[in-house]
Protein backbone atom coordinates (compact mmCIF):
# COMPACT_ATOMS: atom_id res chain seq x y z
CA UNK A 1 0.00 0.00 0.00
CA UNK A 2 1.09 3.56 -0.53
CA UNK A 3 2.25 5.76 2.32
CA UNK A 4 -0.84 7.96 1.93
CA UNK A 5 -3.20 4.98 2.32
CA UNK A 6 -1.32 3.77 5.40
CA UNK A 7 -1.41 7.24 6.93
CA UNK A 8 -5.15 7.51 6.28
CA UNK A 9 -5.65 4.08 7.82
CA UNK A 10 -3.79 5.26 10.92
CA UNK A 11 -6.04 8.33 11.20
CA UNK A 12 -9.13 6.17 10.62
CA UNK A 13 -8.43 3.43 13.14
CA UNK A 14 -5.62 4.17 15.59
CA UNK A 15 -5.77 7.94 16.06
CA UNK A 16 -9.39 8.15 17.29
CA UNK A 17 -8.73 5.45 19.88
CA UNK A 18 -5.52 7.11 21.07
CA UNK A 19 -6.92 10.63 21.24
CA UNK A 20 -10.37 9.93 22.70
CA UNK A 21 -10.50 11.38 26.22
CA UNK A 22 -6.71 11.73 26.32
CA UNK A 23 -6.78 14.71 28.69
CA UNK A 24 -8.36 12.47 31.33
CA UNK A 25 -6.43 9.21 30.95
CA UNK A 26 -2.99 10.66 30.15
CA UNK A 27 -1.72 9.93 33.66
CA UNK A 28 -2.86 6.33 33.46
CA UNK A 29 -0.35 3.54 33.94
CA UNK A 30 -1.26 2.31 30.44
CA UNK A 31 -0.18 5.47 28.62
CA UNK A 32 3.38 4.17 28.20
CA UNK A 33 2.06 0.95 26.64
CA UNK A 34 -0.12 2.95 24.26
CA UNK A 35 2.88 5.10 23.31
CA UNK A 36 4.90 1.96 22.52
CA UNK A 37 2.06 0.64 20.37
CA UNK A 38 1.85 3.99 18.58
CA UNK A 39 5.59 3.85 17.83
CA UNK A 40 5.23 0.29 16.55
CA UNK A 41 2.45 1.42 14.19
CA UNK A 42 4.63 4.29 12.93
CA UNK A 43 7.53 1.92 12.29
CA UNK A 44 5.25 -0.42 10.35
CA UNK A 45 3.88 2.44 8.23
CA UNK A 46 7.40 3.67 7.44
CA UNK A 47 8.81 0.14 7.07
CA UNK A 48 11.67 0.82 9.47
CA UNK A 49 13.50 -1.47 11.87
CA UNK A 50 12.26 -2.33 15.36
CA UNK A 51 14.83 -0.19 17.14
CA UNK A 52 14.80 2.80 14.82
CA UNK A 53 14.05 6.15 16.41
CA UNK A 54 10.52 7.32 15.70
CA UNK A 55 11.05 11.02 16.39
CA UNK A 56 11.80 11.87 12.75
CA UNK A 57 9.21 9.35 11.51
CA UNK A 58 6.48 11.20 13.42
CA UNK A 59 7.60 14.44 11.78
CA UNK A 60 7.72 12.87 8.31
CA UNK A 61 4.17 11.55 8.67
CA UNK A 62 2.81 14.71 10.35
CA UNK A 63 1.54 12.63 13.26
CA UNK A 64 1.79 13.82 16.85
CA UNK A 65 3.29 11.43 19.41
CA UNK A 66 0.85 10.64 22.20
CA UNK A 67 2.48 13.14 24.63
CA UNK A 68 2.29 15.90 22.02
CA UNK A 69 -1.30 14.89 21.30
CA UNK A 70 -2.02 15.26 25.03
CA UNK A 71 -0.46 18.74 25.06
CA UNK A 72 -2.47 19.69 21.96
CA UNK A 73 -5.75 18.43 23.42
CA UNK A 74 -5.30 20.03 26.82
CA UNK A 75 -4.32 23.37 25.28
CA UNK A 76 -7.43 23.32 23.10
CA UNK A 77 -9.47 22.54 26.23
CA UNK A 78 -7.92 25.46 28.13
CA UNK A 79 -8.38 27.98 25.32
CA UNK A 80 -11.95 26.83 24.72
CA UNK A 81 -12.78 27.22 28.43
CA UNK A 82 -10.55 30.21 29.18
CA UNK A 83 -13.38 31.94 31.02
CA UNK A 84 -13.15 29.19 33.68
CA UNK A 85 -9.57 30.18 34.56
CA UNK A 86 -8.22 33.26 36.33
CA UNK A 87 -5.35 35.26 34.89
CA UNK A 88 -2.59 36.67 37.08
CA UNK A 89 -3.88 40.18 36.39
CA UNK A 90 -7.23 39.23 37.96
CA UNK A 91 -5.55 37.94 41.13
CA UNK A 92 -3.12 40.80 41.73
CA UNK A 93 -2.58 44.23 40.21
CA UNK A 94 1.22 44.08 40.01
CA UNK A 95 2.41 44.41 36.42
CA UNK A 96 4.84 41.54 35.75
CA UNK A 97 5.97 39.53 32.73
CA UNK A 98 3.45 36.85 33.69
CA UNK A 99 0.52 39.24 33.99
CA UNK A 100 -1.39 37.59 31.15
CA UNK A 101 -0.54 34.02 32.15
CA UNK A 102 -3.13 31.92 33.90
CA UNK A 103 -3.07 31.93 37.69
CA UNK A 104 -1.62 28.71 39.15
CA UNK A 105 -3.45 27.90 42.39
CA UNK A 106 -1.28 26.68 45.26
CA UNK A 107 -1.92 23.09 46.19
CA UNK A 108 -0.03 20.17 47.67
CA UNK A 109 -2.42 17.49 46.50
CA UNK A 110 -0.84 15.33 43.79
CA UNK A 111 -4.28 14.26 42.60
CA UNK A 112 -5.19 17.88 41.87
CA UNK A 113 -1.78 18.61 40.31
CA UNK A 114 -2.23 15.71 37.88
CA UNK A 115 -5.75 16.84 37.04
CA UNK A 116 -6.90 18.58 33.89
CA UNK A 117 -7.26 22.12 35.27
CA UNK A 118 -3.90 22.34 37.05
CA UNK A 119 -1.98 20.57 34.26
CA UNK A 120 -3.73 22.68 31.67
CA UNK A 121 -2.69 25.90 33.41
CA UNK A 122 0.95 24.81 33.69
CA UNK A 123 1.10 23.68 30.06
CA UNK A 124 -0.67 26.82 28.78
CA UNK A 125 1.66 29.13 30.72
CA UNK A 126 4.71 27.44 29.18
CA UNK A 127 3.41 27.92 25.64
CA UNK A 128 5.35 30.44 23.51
CA UNK A 129 3.80 33.91 23.60
CA UNK A 130 3.33 34.04 19.83
CA UNK A 131 0.99 31.05 20.02
CA UNK A 132 -0.82 32.29 23.16
CA UNK A 133 -1.62 35.53 21.33
CA UNK A 134 -3.61 33.51 18.77
CA UNK A 135 -6.07 32.19 21.37
CA UNK A 136 -8.86 34.45 20.03
CA UNK A 137 -8.68 32.89 16.55
CA UNK A 138 -9.25 29.14 17.04
CA UNK A 139 -8.22 28.10 13.51
CA UNK A 140 -4.93 29.98 13.59
CA UNK A 141 -4.28 28.69 17.10
CA UNK A 142 -4.85 25.07 16.08
CA UNK A 143 -2.58 25.45 13.06
CA UNK A 144 0.24 27.18 14.96
CA UNK A 145 -0.02 24.77 17.86
CA UNK A 146 0.05 21.72 15.61
CA UNK A 147 3.05 23.13 13.70
CA UNK A 148 4.90 23.83 16.97
CA UNK A 149 4.20 20.37 18.38
CA UNK A 150 5.08 18.61 15.11
CA UNK A 151 8.34 20.53 14.87
CA UNK A 152 9.37 19.60 18.42
CA UNK A 153 7.73 16.15 18.60
CA UNK A 154 7.68 15.97 22.41
CA UNK A 155 7.97 12.53 23.97
CA UNK A 156 7.27 13.72 27.53
CA UNK A 157 5.96 16.68 29.49
CA UNK A 158 9.40 17.19 31.02
CA UNK A 159 10.78 17.62 27.50
CA UNK A 160 8.04 20.18 26.79
CA UNK A 161 8.80 22.16 29.96
CA UNK A 162 12.56 22.10 29.28
CA UNK A 163 12.26 23.84 25.88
Amino acid sequence: MSLDVLRRTYFSYAHPIISYGIIFWRNSSYSEDIFNIQKRIIRIIMNSSRNASCRQLFKDLNILPIRSQYIYSILLFVTKNKDQFLSNSQVHKINTRQTFDLYVPTTNLKVYQKGVFYSGIKIYNHLPTAIKDLSDDKNKLKLALKRYLLHNSFYSLEEYFNT
